[in-house]
């Protein structure tokens, strides 16, 4: 038997999934890390701690499907999108902790580019906006406030990536420098147009471009491994950002499909092909996938707290032990109490873009308890989706075929029935959840596998996407609009601009 590798790095656990040849999961392997929380708004991962995970998944999923390292044909690569690491380049060691996305130390910076004009040519060119949310700003950051790192910056002794790009050079042996168009897009010095790096923008925030990485397809050679975690070569053949490796796992290759994936955080991509749209809504214009050359766009939505507000529950609040104890809440609460939990713990996304504001529960009574706070966790992830989705219907509302549309879900929420069941009654929309859950693991492999000649073409693949359930709305549209109304006043009440 041989196997696809997919290393799938992200934001709170790094996992390591062996697909076999007919691409069917013969192992995981998970463990989380450490998050650190410096100051307030600040977030950080010691890069030590994501090398060493995903070294021990790796090992960890071979050694369940009782493989070895000869019988891995190549390695696909997922990540969490956005968390920028610098380091030195002979050395490989990192001048700091890995700055991760929810990161929002830059925010009054971003301000500053906004009150000066600067929003509108970065949107143009990458089709982002100006927030900490992007690695741009990020790295700024670590040349401006870390010692002795400007200096070394402009004498070309260091290197910039996003998590991708980092795992690619650990597991080359520092022989490969490079990520893919899908991250590089989400960096905010990445022209998603030209296809290049972009001079103008890396001169307005003073980002030596030499630190800037090779950019590739998302299938394509990035190097072999060296030795560090196998006792052979492996061939490298697939990196997308987590996200985008989702949207290719999900089989979105027909413009206007739509997917969500419920992770730390919620991410809704909508395939809008060889048609870039710029959004009249503060969504994100992005690159879905690259695949020989060419380049599919896709709209894209995000929700900084999804998953993670179910951690809150179980690590700030300790009113469950696991996710899992969340839908048994759910179905207990009381049906009563209509309360609003907005999840603002880092701001809010998609389509307010509000770093400032932060989270609040409104509707709270004398009886209200943990099952009718952790009701309002799971709901806050199916208001904040439909946030999207409206944003979505007002800037495509014919073109990308949104009119008669079906939402793909993955992600670890996505296991939660009460949860979906809710977010197919908020949307009014049929809700599909796939066999596989792992579809950011199962982008990356096939990407890889298909590289190497051992998985099947896109649309053979598309082919073999299987449906394990479909929800359908079980309320009419006057409570579906009185509910997500509630949700309207609930987020007016936390935005800062008010």
């Amino acid at each position: 038997m041989n196997y696809i590798l997919a290393i799938d790095q992200g934001t709170t656990s790094s996992r390591a999934v062996l697909f076999d040849n007919n691409m069917q999961i013969a192992a995981i392997a998970q463990e989380e890390f450490a998050q650190h929380f410096n100051r307030s708004g600040w977030v950080e991962h010691d890069p030590a701690d994501i090398w060493s995970t995903v070294a021990a998944t790796c090992r960890s999923a071979i050694a369940r499907a009782n493989a070895k390292a000869a019988d891995i044909v190549a390695i696909g690569v997922a990540n969490q999108r956005e968390t920028t690491l610098v380091w030195e380049k002979e050395t490989g060691k990192p001048v700091y902790n890995a700055i991760v996305w929810q990161d929002r130390r830059t925010s009054a910076y971003c301000s500053e580019l906004k009150a000066d004009g600067h929003e509108t040519l970065l949107t143009e060119r990458t089709g982002l906006l100006c927030d900490p949310y992007f690695s741009g700003t990020k790295l700024k950051w670590i040349i401006d406030n870390v010692e002795g790192v400007k200096q070394k910056a402009h004498a070309g002794k260091l290197l910039f990536g996003t998590i991708d790009c980092y795992l690619i050079w650990k597991l080359t042996g520092g022989e490969i420098h490079a990520t893919d168009a899908t991250n590089a897009a989400r960096t905010m010095l990445y022209n998603i147009q030209t296809g290049q790096w972009d001079k103008d923008i890396c001169g307005l925030l003073d980002i030596p471009m030499n630190l800037l990485p090779v950019v590739k397809d998302c299938a394509a050679d990035f190097g072999t491994t060296r030795g560090v975690l196998f006792d052979r070569e492996i061939p490298i053949y697939g990196v997308a950002g987590d996200q985008h490796a989702a949207t290719i796992g999900q089989a979105c290759f027909i413009p206007g499909m739509l997917k969500s994936t419920y992770g730390t955080g919620c991410f809704a991509l909508l395939n809008t092909g060889q048609h870039r749209i710029i959004s009249k809504n503060r969504l994100l214009s992005t690159i879905a996938y690259q695949l020989n050359g060419k380049k599919t766009y896709a709209l894209e939505g995000s929700i900084f707290i999804a998953g993670a507000v179910v951690q809150w529950l179980r690590d700030g609040l300790k009113i469950i032990r696991e996710a899992g104890e969340t839908q048994a809440l759910a179905e207990a609460a009381d049906p009563e109490q209509r309360l609003y939990l907005v999840p603002a713990f880092t701001g809010l996304g998609a389509p307010y873009w509000d770093s400032e504001c932060r989270g609040a529960i409104f509707g709270l009574v004398r009886n209200s308890g943990p099952a009718e706070i952790a009701k309002a966790a799971l709901e806050s992830v199916a208001y904040q989706t439909r946030d999207l989705l409206e944003a979505m219907y007002t800037d495509c509302p014919d073109s990308s075929g949104l009119g008669d549309h079906i939402l793909r879900v993955d992600g670890g929420m996505s296991a939660n029935n009460w949860a979906i069941q809710f977010l197919a009654d908020i949307l009014g929309i049929p809700v599909d959840r796939p066999r596989i859950l792992e579809t950011t693991a199962l982008g990356a492999a096939w990407l890889a596998g298909m590289q190497a000649g051992f998985y099947p073409s896109q649309d053979e693949f598309a082919k073999n996407w299987v449906l394990e359930k479909r929800f359908e709305g079980q309320i009419n549209d006057s409570n579906r609009d009185r509910l997500y109304t509630g949700w309207k006043d609930a987020v007016q009440r936390t935005l800062s601009r008010r």
